[in-house]
């Protein structure tokens, strides 16, 4: 699902104008950035945490030319579901594992 598709689902669920949800979809997302890039998180209780982690400077390697290069620390966006968002994930895979024979 793209976000034109999403935010016509969003729309409809919600008994919203298109234009409506896309503003409201779009909000939410530049707020979430914004958070994040203050250094604050966001906690959905029963979804998940949005933030920003720290990721340190490392040496890498150019595959190209194989020459030996120095990556910066930079922040990286970070989702951590709630475990109730995991146990309905995997209450699907469960019970689809018994009719493909799989073990989840």
């Amino acid at each position: 699902m793209n976000k034109s598709e999403f935010i016509a689902k969003l729309a409809e669920d919600a008994g919203l104008k298109k234009a409506d949800a896309e503003k409201f979809f779009d909000a939410f997302v530049s707020n979430v950035k914004e958070l994040m890039a203050n250094g604050d998180k966001l906690q959905i209780v029963g979804f998940g945490t949005f933030e920003a982690k720290d990721r340190a400077a490392k040496s890498g390697v150019n595959p190209a030319t194989g020459e030996k290069i120095e990556i910066a620390a930079c922040k990286m966006p970070s989702f951590k579901p709630a475990k109730s968002l995991k146990d309905e994930l995997n209450k699907y895979c469960r019970q689809n594992a018994r009719r493909f024979g799989g073990d989840f």
